[in-house]
């Protein structure tokens, strides 16, 4: 079991920037792929970001590309994700995840196996 905590939400206008953190409680954080997901009032959970195991091969959905960055820093079991040019769609809730695997290229929840209470983006327009 791992927990993961996430934290850097908040009320922002478009065009601002915010960095998300997930801290991990251990080393199973090290073991595992790690990804965002956002999930808006109303929709389904989706997929905003992935990186693997050693933190390489960043992956990213097209309304994150060029935008979003996410990193990992494995000696301190913490993730992020740098969010810039905020648009009033991202607002939603963000969760951080470990994966099933190591690599990056999944993008199903199904494909997550721990997660995040969530931390909530607003943003105004």
């Amino acid at each position: 079991q791992v927990l993961l905590l996430e934290s850097g939400g908040g009320l922002v206008q478009a065009g601002a920037s915010l960095r998300l953190i997930c801290a991990a409680d251990g080393w199973r954080f090290t073991r595992s792929a790690m990804a965002w997901f956002r999930q808006a009032p109303g929709k389904e959970r989706e997929f905003v970001s992935s990186i693997s195991q050693a933190g390489f091969s960043p992956r990213y959905s097209d309304s994150a590309k060029g935008r979003f960055t996410i990193s990992r820093d494995n000696s301190n079991y913490t993730g992020y994700l740098q969010m810039t040019s905020l648009k009033p769609e991202d607002t939603a809730v963000y969760y951080c995840a470990l994966g099933r695997y190591s690599d990056s290229d999944f993008y199903d929840v199904h494909d997550y196996e721990f997660w995040g209470q969530g931390t909530p983006v607003t943003v105004s327009s």
